[in-house]
């Protein structure tokens, strides 16, 4: 390997990483499971294959993931900026023999008339050609159009292929095809007959209970399968390497750096929502990670902090209330300090009770309020916060955040004290998030931590003045 080649290699900058953009017409249309399936049917090849997620999305990554038997990346212009998707994607880009990015929504929708957050943008940041799923149903002569309509609306993109979805049959195959063949200049590199035996249900690997996770991976497995009978992967990989050479920004990570430190983490059935990006940060920063099962666990380890991301928690609340030495262990260690970051699943966990379907079960007690499920979100899309001013960590810049939740925290003391003002979106009340209590910060939204406007860096900052003090 040449000099300029390690180069390449090491940051990224003009080196050849092979790249597909996995996007749709619309929403629904198949496009999560048919990435699904390509990752698991490359990664039997004995393929790398490098998925990535737009958005902030936590559910799909962690399938994604599991296919590819890779860490799933997510890419999403609201809370990274435009260098930031850039370095990321050559990081985890690196050595793959081909990465695929899955969109959301469909191929130009996005918040800005002006499409600046659009998958199609994401697609021209990361000079990736696009493969377009379409679903079939009840479609023939129409799907030249709507192609021709989706090339001609942004020339920049180059839309290199499809895969037709959930079609009915043989001859409905054969109707598109010809179409598509008279009419356009797009190359048909699949067509996927509809399948009930390739539906995944909305719960996701690492989020059930472990005698399920035997069935999910199996689950991948199949439309591993059915995907590879269906879609010409040569193709796929094909018009992966007709991707120009990665021109961003650097991909290596800095050197562990920090006094070291443990800190646990939840990771069980009823809590599991963390970037992986994020969890790069955090090794990255010399830190231990103390995974925690809070369903069986019978008490925190020695930490010198304590991480508890989102998830389900309602589907677990008779188990989180069963392990009472575990609820009773982290209300004490918050009651002595010891610095805790929770988000959504975390937040519902650490206040007094949890209210789901007529029943009520006991949680942790930390927080002083009452978590009640609801039929309809509460707080959901894009959100956007600000500082107040009484936040223990010392934040000055607006903070880019997301939420998604059924639920509402009720009964907390008037006198409680916030870290930030809701900007955009509910939060807690709808005006503030982010309750604070001894070291404890906990909220409804969800944040990215590595970056300016990261949790991580405060976060550890605090952990790491608290174990300063106790061993001087």
């Amino acid at each position: 390997m040449t000099t300029q080649a390690i180069t390449d290699a090491t940051t990224g900058r003009g080196a050849n990483m092979p790249r597909v953009f996995i996007s749709a017409a619309h929403k629904s249309s198949g496009k999560t499971t048919l990435t699904l399936g390509l990752c698991a049917a490359l990664h039997a090849r004995g393929l790398a294959v490098q998925p990535f997620k737009k958005g902030p999305d936590y559910i799909d990554p962690l399938w994604l993931g599991a296919a590819a038997q890779r860490p799933c990346y997510n890419l999403d212009f609201h809370m990274m900026r435009r260098d930031e998707i850039e370095r990321q994607f050559a990081a985890a880009a690196g050595g793959a023999r081909i990465s695929l990015v899955e969109g959301n929504k469909g191929l130009y929708d996005g918040l800005d008339l002006d499409g600046s957050n659009s998958n199609a943008a994401l697609a021209k940041l990361l000079d990736a050609p696009v493969v377009l799923v379409i679903d079939a149903r009840g479609m023939t002569r129409g799907v030249a159009p709507l192609i021709l309509g989706y090339q001609a609306f942004d020339r920049e993109i180059r839309i290199a292929g499809v895969i037709l979805n959930k079609l009915g049959g043989s001859r409905h195959e054969s109707k598109l095809r010809a179409v598509i063949e008279h009419y356009t200049d797009v190359e048909v590199i699949g067509a996927v007959q509809h399948d009930p035996a390739m539906e995944i249900a909305e719960r996701h690997l690492g989020l059930v209970p472990a005698n399920e996770q035997r069935a999910a991976l199996e689950r991948i497995r199949l439309v591993g399968e059915r995907v590879a009978a269906q879609v010409d992967l040569d193709r796929l990989l094909a018009i992966g390497d007709s991707a120009s050479a990665f021109a961003g920004g650097a991909a290596t990570l800095p050197p562990a750096s920090g006094v070291p430190v443990r800190i646990g983490i939840a990771r069980d059935p009823a809590f599991g929502f963390y970037y992986s990006e994020d969890l790069d940060a955090l090794r990255a920063a010399n830190v231990e990670l103390v995974e925690l099962d809070t369903l069986r666990d019978a008490g925190l380890p020695a930490l010198d902090g304590l991480i508890i991301g989102g998830g389900f928690p309602e589907m677990f609340m008779a188990e989180l209330e069963a392990n009472a030495a575990m609820r009773e262990s982290i209300r004490r260690a918050v009651e002595a300090g010891l610095p805790t970051y929770a988000e959504c699943g975390g937040l519902m966990y650490l206040s007094k009770s949890l209210t789901w379907q007529g029943r009520t079960c006991r949680m942790v007690g930390a927080v002083p309020g009452d978590t009640v499920m609801h039929d309809r979100p509460i707080g959901r899309g894009y959100a956007r916060l600000q500082p107040t001013g009484a936040d223990h960590w010392r934040e000055a810049e607006t903070i880019p955040a997301h939420e998604f939740h059924y639920s509402s925290l009720e009964n907390l003391p008037g006198d409680s004290i916030y870290a930030y003002r809701v900007v955009r979106g509910h939060g807690i009340d709808g005006t503030h998030d982010g309750y604070q209590r001894h070291n404890l910060l906990a909220g409804y939204v969800h944040r990215r931590g590595a970056g300016p406007a990261g949790w991580i860096a405060p976060f550890l900052n605090q952990v790491r003045t608290r174990k300063a003090r106790a061993t001087a």
